[in-house]
């Protein structure tokens, strides 16, 4: 697997290869596009495990995850769900934005989330044993969570916990530069102009600018489109959808790049 890109902030890959050399579930917390999947993805490449990614939603169902019965060539058979195959595989098994699936989804996993690291299989009659490469990993945006939609306590208490955040504007210029090759001024003007944008959190937009974004606007202008015009369209237009509020965004990004 090839290593992608990452900037070490913290302990943060040190706890994590901690928690898979003792074969211990992990929980990362943060907000969209911090940068928690990218972590994973190198984490497992660093690890040299296999990855299996599934981007839970409302209809994700325990079927979905661990496998069902097909129909094919006049005959059932049995085929494993991703989850399976990681644990069959000693692979890395990542459930991204795990309070989206439902409540009824995530209580297969506490079998292997506890000193067992069984993964029953009810429709096969397995009680498939976990080997010491395998890791469960999840993760959610505490900004998102809500009475419905919310991890419970008896679930967060089987995982240890990473707490992830936007990077310094120093980090998140040298990340951006790294990932799009632009030169360290425009990266600093946009890292300054994406952090004046995320003061209007919870003021003006739900959500605030996130990495991703602004290594988006910092791809396309590096490949020659108009500054302001690519601020709009990566950094501005997905983080609302009210008029007035875009043109009041507009105004910062014109007062940056105008």
């Amino acid at each position: 697997m090839k290593t992608p890109y990452y900037k070490t902030i913290g302990n943060e890959v040190e706890l994590f290869k901690h928690a898979f050399h003792n074969q211990l579930p992990v929980l990362i917390k943060g907000p969209t596009g911090c940068g928690k999947t990218r972590f994973i993805t190198y984490m497992a490449a660093q690890l040299d495990r296999p990855l299996y990614t599934v981007a839970c939603h409302d209809d994700l169902t325990a079927a979905d995850l661990v496998g069902r019965h097909l129909i094919g060539n006049n005959s059932t058979y049995w085929s494993d769900g991703p989850l399976t195959r990681a644990v069959r595989e000693g692979a890395i098994c990542y459930l991204d934005e795990v309070v989206e699936a439902r409540k009824d989804t995530t209580v297969i996993l506490h079998p292997l989330t506890d000193d067992r690291r069984v993964l029953p299989i009810e429709r096969t009659n397995e009680n498939l044993q976990a080997p010491p490469e395998f890791m469960l990993v999840v993760s959610y945006n505490p900004g998102y969570q809500n009475l419905l939609k919310g991890m419970k306590p008896s679930t967060k208490q089987r995982f240890v916990g990473l707490r992830f955040n936007y990077p310094t504007p120093n980090i998140e210029q040298e990340i951006i530069s790294s990932e799009t090759g632009i030169d360290a001024d425009l990266a600093k003007r946009l890292v300054n102009l994406t952090n004046a944008l995320r003061q209007l959190k919870e003021h003006d937009i739900e959500e605030a600018a996130s990495t991703r974004l602004l290594i988006y606007a910092a791809t396309l202008i590096k490949q020659g489109f108009d500054p302001v015009e690519a601020c709009r369209a990566a950094l501005i237009e997905p983080l609302s959808d009210d008029l007035e509020t875009v043109a009041a965004l507009m105004e910062i990004v014109t007062a940056s790049f105008g």
